[in-house]
């Protein structure tokens, strides 16, 4: 089977979906790998590494005319949508349920679509979970963009001229992204707090050495790996439980997201306005909504002396190490689907099933 490596054309995307290292290895499995011109220079890899690994380089043309299946990172844009043959296979990225017309459009065009997000949280699939990979490096991210737009240290410092106090962080969501910025955070110096609505995650913030804020009497849980969205009664309840820990925070850190729609609000108007001038906001949640009221996607806005920061694809901001996460992920995925070089999707494979969004002119997942 020939796969080819896209270059992404997302703006600001500096990853790419196959390093060079993981082209050797799916050459190795009887893969045939073509490379978009480019597709790694702003990762750092050059064509040349990909043709010493294996690949062949070729134009966007050539890979699409080539190509049996087509990978990247994000989803496809309209006019590529248009560019699939019949049979192809696209695997990226797809957030089925935001982009059903897109999907439309794909599956009119006869191709199969295997949507990398809706890989099932299962042990099984651990090894190809694009989601985790990426959201441990963002959680790092959020608390490094925080501490440089802090106006304070994190760690405590005795000195001559007296002892400076540890900074304070607060973290909403205790997912992947959520326990990889309890942990930077900790690593640094700080004392952290977290709260979330599955209340089973209380054993790994204190694993962890953060305090786990409870919201008594109200409960929410997960579903499928995810947490559920919350109630409004849950959310009253959480807004008084972290309302004193939101007044003395220097750092909050704001994770939930709900799969296929808008974020929650987690910091409305008035609990932004007890935060103190000079502390800072960072909400991952900014592509889907935002958790604060007040965040603009991509943006800084100055709030009463609280910068809130619209953080946008921060995995990218770490190019080589996202890279690397996210080709593994996709040589594991290719284990399952391509194990001897030849194409098979079996949908009684509880992780094809829960992934492919469509194929033979079917949608078998529905927004």
């Amino acid at each position: 089977m020939k796969i080819a490596i896209l270059k992404e054309s997302r703006d600001g995307e500096n990853r790419v979906s196959v390093t060079p290292t993981v082209v050797k290895s799916l050459v190795g499995m009887g893969l045939t790998c073509l490379v978009e011109l480019g597709a790694g220079s702003a990762s750092h890899y050059s064509d040349e590494d990909y043709k010493l690994a294996g690949a062949s380089v070729h134009s966007r043309a050539e890979c699409f005319a080539e190509a049996e299946a087509l990978v990247q990172i994000n989803p496809p844009s309209n006019d590529i949508g248009k560019s699939l043959k019949s049979g192809q296979l696209w695997i990226s990225m797809m957030y089925h349920r935001s982009n059903s017309e897109l999907v439309e459009m794909m599956n009119g065009a006869g191709a199969s679509v295997f949507s990398l997000d809706a890989i099932p949280r299962i042990s099984r699939a651990q090894s190809m979970d694009v989601l985790s990979s990426q959201a441990n490096l963002a959680g790092y991210r959020a608390v490094i963009e925080g501490a440089y737009r802090m106006n304070k240290i994190f760690p405590m410092l005795m000195t001559a001229a007296g002892t400076v106090t540890p900074a304070k962080v607060l973290i909403f969501g205790v997912g992947v992204a959520g326990l990889q910025a309890i942990a930077t955070a900790k690593r640094l110096g700080a004392v952290v707090e977290a709260t979330d609505v599955r209340p089973e995650t209380k054993e790994q913030v204190q694993s962890l050495g953060g305090k786990f804020i409870e919201v008594k009497g109200v409960e929410v849980g997960s579903e499928g790996g995810y947490a559920k969205e919350a109630s409004e009664e849950y959310r009253q309840a959480q807004r008084e439980a972290v309302n004193k820990s939101l007044a003395q925070a220097d750092l909050v850190i704001t994770t939930a997201l709900v799969p296929g729609r808008k974020a929650p609000i987690l910091i409305d108007d008035e609990q932004i306005s007890l935060m103190k001038p000079g502390s800072v906001l960072v909400d991952m949640a900014a592509e889907q909504g935002g958790n604060c009221t007040k965040t603009q996607a991509g943006k800084i806005v100055d709030f009463q002396g609280v910068e809130v920061i619209g953080a946008l694809n921060m995995p990218s901001e770490l190019s080589a190490n996202a890279s690397e996460l996210f080709a593994r992920n996709i040589w594991e995925l290719m284990k399952l689907i391509a194990p001897k070089g030849d194409l098979i999707l079996d949908r009684n494979d509880e992780i094809v099933q829960g992934s492919l969004i469509c194929s033979g002119g079917e949608i078998h997942l529905k927004a």
